[in-house]
């Protein structure tokens, strides 16, 4: 058995991730799992299913090894902060949130002796529903877990919540630091919602049945998001995504112009680039 495995989680926020999070210890762990949430109803749901054993209140934070924050950015940032003192010496805190920068950057100084170890996280996973209700225990089973550790940060702490995290069905870490995380996400993550909610805005929309196949589903599945979480990522990570997105009506313009003047031969070398692209992507995904 590992040396300091963790054998007591905390888990705040019991929406879609720290709902899975903590179905998932649940189900997979030995774990004894603390809970909370602001919502009564959810924190009721899982202790009256046996996902949590006890409600997490903060004089019952210095329990838990492992503290998994699953709030938005702002409120990760302020829950830490009033709760600095509460946390186990030696424990770990780790956040769930989709942005990394305006997270870790303000409790670097918060945490920096506090006499635990915050890390940066963010499991590569979900699905278009939100909420406890829509929590399953399954939801990481292949998933990525990306990292951001401050620079000479307990390299111990990583270990613990890897090791956890591999029970849980996570397959990939991916060590990062917040302000890699934050331009890559903003390509593979945010842009694919901005692009699927601006798709769905064409009035074409409504007139799809019976002339769509996989190609819509897929541009369209990501639109049915959550509005206030997914505001606050974009506005949080703005930098990023606006050159992004920039990028990408550079792309369409080029795209739009070559078919407008019927240049056959330029529209197929764009589209052949495009597919070797995908092609060497997939091949490096094996």
């Amino acid at each position: 058995m590992m040396k300091n495995r963790i054998d007591t989680v905390g888990v705040v926020g019991l929406g879609l991730i720290g709902g899975s999070m903590a179905k998932a210890i649940r189900q997979y762990t030995d774990c004894t799992l603390l809970g909370y949430d602001a919502d009564g109803a959810a924190l009721g749901r899982a202790l009256d299913e046996g996902v949590a054993s006890a409600p997490l209140t903060p004089d019952r934070l210095a329990e838990c090894q492992l503290v998994i924050i699953a709030l938005y950015p702002q409120a990760t940032v302020a829950y830490v902060t009033a709760h600095r003192d509460q946390f186990r010496p030696g424990g770990i805190v780790m956040d769930c949130g989709g942005v990394k920068g305006v997270v870790c950057t303000p409790l670097e100084e918060v945490t920096r002796n506090a006499g635990f170890t915050f890390v940066g996280g963010h499991p590569m996973a979900g699905v278009e529903r939100s909420g406890y209700a829509n929590a399953f225990p399954e939801l990481f089973q292949g998933a990525s877990l990306i990292l951001t550790p401050y620079p000479g940060g307990d390299r111990a702490a990583v270990d613990q919540i890897w090791e956890l995290a591999q029970r849980l069905g996570f397959a990939r870490l991916q060590l990062s630091t917040p302000q890699e995380h934050d331009h890559i996400i903003a390509y593979t993550s945010q842009l694919a919602h901005v692009v699927s909610c601006a798709y769905v805005g064409s009035p074409s929309a409504p007139r799809f049945e019976g002339f769509s196949a996989g190609s819509f589903k897929d541009m369209t599945r990501v639109a049915k998001l959550n509005e206030e979480m997914w505001t606050e990522l974009f506005l949080e990570n703005q930098d990023a995504l606006v050159r992004e997105i920039d990028t990408l009506v550079e792309e369409l313009a080029a795209f739009a112009y070559t078919i407008r003047r019927g240049d056959r031969e330029n529209l197929k070398n764009m589209l052949r680039r495009a597919r070797e692209i995908k092609e060497t992507i997939d091949k490096d995904c094996q």
